[in-house]
Formats: C-alpha cells, sequence, structure tokens
C-alpha cells in the first residue's frame, strides 16, 4: 500500500521540496545548536555542500546537503538548539515546478466578472467566484506576499457577502429547498424565486467583485504590521537594540536587509552621543550587572562529565617538582633538528613522551573500569588526549595509539590536534576512546592544580608553569627551571603505589632526558 505524500508535488507528481533533517553527528546525542548558516533561501545548492555549522556536546560538525536545488526555507535562526530529527532546511528540488503549477491553476478557475456571469448563467447551483491571490484560486497574484522563514503566505480574510433578497423575495436559508413544502409559498412561486436567486444581475456580480476587490487590498495590507525580515537580520536587530517597525526597508518586497539594520542603528547611536558624558548612577540595575550565558553545546556536556567522574571514580592526586633545566635545552636542540624541521616542538611534547614510556613500564595504569560486569580492563594500547581551551569551552581530543609513534610522529599528532582543536573543527570520533590525559595548566602561568578525571580513563597528568627557580644542583643553589607534575588516577584501578611509581618516572626523564633512549 502506498503511503500519502505529505509534501508538495510537482505536476508530474514528484516530490519537490525535500526536507534535510538534523542528524546525529554523534554517539547517543540528542541535540545541537545551529552556529552558523552557508546559504539563504533562494540560494542554489548542490549535493555535498555544506550548508551550516553546528555545535554538539561534544564539538563543532559542518553539515552538507545530501541533493541538488534551490534553498526553499532554513526552519531555524543562528543560536537555535535543535532535536536530533527535527528538520532544519528545506530544498526545491525541481525550482520550475511551482510556476507551472501555479499557470495551470489560473487558468482553470475564472476570476474575472465575465467569467462570473457566465457560470452564473449555466444552470445548476450558483458556484463560489474565488478571489485572486487565495489558495483556491491556485495562481499567485501580483498582490502575494514573498514567503519568508516564520511567515508564509498571508491568510485571506475576505469572505462572502449575503446576497439582498428581491423586493418580494425572503431571503435565503441554508437548507431552504427541502422545506419549500412546508413554508406555506406556493411550489411555482418557488421554483420562480430560487431561478432568480440562481441568475443575479450583472450589477449584483459587480458590487460583489468590487466588494471582494476592496477586502483583499486589506488583507494584503495586514501582513505589514510586522515588518519582513530573515530570522538573522532579525536577531542582528535585537542584539543591536532597534526596532524594525522603525528601519526603512531597502530590500527586494519591502524585506529589511542587514544594511538597513546596521543604518537605523548608527542614526540611533549618532544623536545619543552627547548623553555619554552623563554622570554613572551609583547603583546600577540587577538586570545590568549581571550577564546570564546558556549552558549549552560542549560546555553543557563537559558540565556533565566531570560531575559524573568526580562523584564516582575516587580520585587521589600526588605532585613532584623536577628540575627540567636539561629537558628545556633539549627542546632548543630539537627545534634546529633538520628531522624536526616544522613540527610543533615545545616541553609539552617531551612530556607526552616521557608519560608514554612510563606507561610502556608500568601497564597497569593504562586500564578501565567495568562497572556492569565488575571487572579491570587492561588496555594495550594508549590513546593519549590533550586537554584544549577554545571559544567553546574544554575539549578533549586524543591521538590514537600514541605508544606505537616516534617522537616526530607524536610532534606532527600534536600540532594537529591542537590547531584542529582551536578552530573549532574537531570531529566526535576524535574525542572518544581516550586511556590517559595530559592537562597543560603551565600555559596559564599555573603551578600545578589537582585535575578531575575523563569519564572512562585511569589517569590525567597536570603539567605547570616552567619558571627559574632557586635549586640545589651538584651541592650548591643554582637557578635552575623547574616545574611541577601532579597526577590524578582512579583508586579502584591505581593504587598508590602504581601511581607513586608512574609519576617518579615521569619526573625521571624529564630531569634526564637521556632515559628517553634507555627506557624508550
Amino acid at each position: 500500500m502506498t503511503e500519502k505524500p505529505t509534501l508538495p508535488q510537482t505536476p508530474s507528481g514528484g516530490t519537490r521540496i525535500r526536507e534535510f533533517k538534523m542528524p546525529d553527528v554523534g554517539e547517543g546525542l540528542t541535540e545541537a545548536e545551529i552556529l552558523k548558516w552557508h546559504v539563504q533561501p533562494g540560494d542554489t545548492v548542490t549535493d555535498g555542500q555544506v550548508v551550516c555549522e553546528v555545535e554538539t556536546a561534544k564539538a563543532a560538525v559542518e553539515l552538507p546537503i545530501p541533493f541538488d536545488g534551490v534553498v526553499h526555507e532554513l526552519r531555524f535562526p543562528e543560536g537555535a538548539t535543535v532535536d536530533v530529527g527535527t528538520v532544519v532546511i528545506t530544498v526545491d528540488t525541481e525550482p520550475g515546478g511551482s510556476a507551472a503549477s501555479g499557470e495551470a491553476g489560473a487558468a482553470s478557475h475564472p476570476s474575472t466578472a465575465e467569467g462570473a456571469a457566465r457560470e452564473a448563467a449555466e444552470p445548476g447551483p450558483a458556484p463560489t467566484p474565488t478571489v485572486p491571490g487565495t489558495a483556491a484560486g491556485g495562481a499567485e497574484a501580483s498582490g502575494r506576499q514573498p514567503v519568508l522563514v516564520g511567515y508564509g503566505v498571508s491568510a485571506s480574510s475576505t469572505k462572502r457577502r449575503p446576497r439582498k433578497p428581491q423586493p418580494g423575495q425572503s431571503p435565503a436559508v441554508p437548507g431552504a429547498g427541502a422545506a419549500l413544502g412546508g413554508t406555506g409559498v406556493p411550489p411555482a412561486q418557488a421554483e420562480a424565486q430560487a431561478q432568480a436567486q440562481a441568475q443575479p444581475t450583472a450589477a449584483a456580480i459587480q458590487a460583489e467583485l468590487n466588494g471582494r476587490a476592496g477586502a483583499a487590498a486589506v488583507s494584503q495590507a495586514a501582513p505589514e504590521a510586522r515588518p519582513l525580515a530573515k530570522p538573522p537580520v532579525r536577531k542582528l536587530a535585537k542584539d543591536l537594540g532597534v526596532d524594525l517597525a522603525t528601519v526603512t526597508p531597502t530590500g527586494p518586497d519591502g524585506i529589511v536587509t542587514r544594511e538597513d539594520v546596521h543604518a537605523a542603528a548608527e542614526a540611533a547611536a549618532a544623536p545619543a552621543a552627547p548623553a555619554a558624558v552623563a554622570p554613572v548612577p551609583e547603583a546600577a540595575p540587577a538586570a545590568a550587572r549581571e550577564t546570564r550565558v546558556p549552558i549549552k553545546g560542549v560546555r553543557k556536556a563537559t558540565a556533565q562529565a566531570m560531575v559524573a567522574s568526580a562523584f564516582t571514580a575516587p580520585h587521589v592526586t600526588e605532585f613532584i617538582t623536577v628540575d627540567v633545566t636539561r629537558t628545556m635545552k633539549l627542546v632548543q636542540e630539537l627545534k634546529q633538528d633538520p628531522d624536526m624541521a616544522g613540527l610543533r616542538v615545545n616541553p609539552l611534547l617531551l612530556v607526552a613522551k616521557a608519560f608514554l614510556i612510563a606507561i610502556r613500564r608500568h601497564p597497569e595504569v593504562n586500564a578501565a573500569w567495568d562497572e556492569a560486569n565488575q571487572e579491570i580492563v587492561q588496555k594495550g594500547y594508549v590513546n593519549l588526549g590533550i586537554a584544549a581551551a577554545t571559544p567553546r569551552g574544554l575539549i578533549v581530543p586524543n591521538i590514537k595509539d600514541a605508544h606505537a609513534k616516534a617522537l616526530p610522529e607524536l610532534a606532527a599528532a600534536l600540532g594537529e590536534l591542537v590547531s584542529t582543536a582551536r578552530e573549532g573543527k574537531t570531529s566526535p570520533a576524535a574525542m572518544q576512546g581516550g586511556t590517559v590525559t595530559i592537562t597543560n595548566v603551565g600555559v596559564f602561568g599555573v603551578d600545578t592544580g589537582t585535575p578531575i578525571l575523563n569519564p572512562g580513563e585511569s589517569a590525567i597528568l597536570a603539567f605547570g608553569a616552567v619558571k627559574l627557580q632557586p635549586w640545589v644542583h651538584k651541592g650548591k643553589v643554582k637557578p635552575r627551571q623547574v616545574t611541577t607534575l601532579a597526577l590524578s588516577f582512579d583508586h579502584r584501578l591505581v593504587d598508590g603505589e602504581l601511581g607513586s611509581k608512574v609519576l617518579a618516572d615521569i619526573a625521571a626523564i624529564l630531569e634526564q632526558p637521556r632515559k628517553l633512549l634507555t627506557w624508550g
């Protein structure tokens, strides 16, 4: 059995308007925020073209359209949070189909006085003349308003006016034909009256059409009560504090454009400039002293994950302060090495290599807790996560199989990971499957901290700031470059002895970098 189609059809019967729904761009995500539209209604799109950028609880993702056509409607503005499976954009795959359909509808529904009189002269029940521009007319008249997101064509408010009874004729009521036998009116006279009602005079027809034209003009003027503007323009006006009703539109069909809004904002700001020297009140309203930021996207997911981790995994954090003067010298030497040319070489690279070597020496630290089966799952691979601060919040992409990478390969992977994260292009897959993590708090000048585990991971290492400090070196107090490391671990998996050995090995490698060769 063929299901009845729900979308507009072309004259040939094919689907003309196709819907594109918000996909599940991650595993089990239920919503995404629209960050930016790359197309607008009327733009031509092709299969595979990116139409918008969305942010999920894990990353920002670009969405490509899966078919060709012309953008018909954007269902949501930028900044809106949309559930997975909801239609976000519609595309007209046969832009010429609507015009042909409209012409056919106009030809089959006469709307002139001549056509109405001709239909009225035919025997049978009097037809209801259609009003140009309405849905019943089937054609788009010149007074039709453009379709914008959130509007649609304005519904006509015209109604058929009752006919005035002729002299000596009683007003027609519904069901009168069935009740003629009970009114006391002779059948011959009733039949004559019915024929007179079915054949109105030309003057009556013309008066009715004139009345409808006036009502249609009123209904067409109704949308002007709310200025026409696309959602991004409305949002811009709201952000700038501009009332669209006061803006003079310059776009096609009276649509307010971005330039119109900016011009109105500049005009409003010009006379208000002298008022800026007025004294500031001692106490501003509470609303002006607070800013509320919705918790959504990456920040929302991070908050939920950290709360879950803090209250499910028993955290233990240990600290060690180490002299990394030799490591800092090695970093400068590696920057001049031809084999490392074009790669990101910094202290974090050597900290990451030291962490991987320590895990190789103590593989039990690289594990996960399986609550359902009450098992400890030992991992034979290391997916090394690197905490990255982005404008949208903290994300932790990871380097797959980092344990198997040589130093140049690790440097290349680390550089690509950081660059992708800063551009907001990190994919959800890049943030899944991590086993251990490094967070570099030293870039903010912070000495150390007590990092919280990522859910499902066994350990996280905090790398503090490297500072020049007095240090006892070879029996004398000398200025040395010193840092503090902090290792948090899940005490269900890692006991104090194992955690201490891992942290001590990392410190030993950074103090004596030659151990990268002897232990690696």
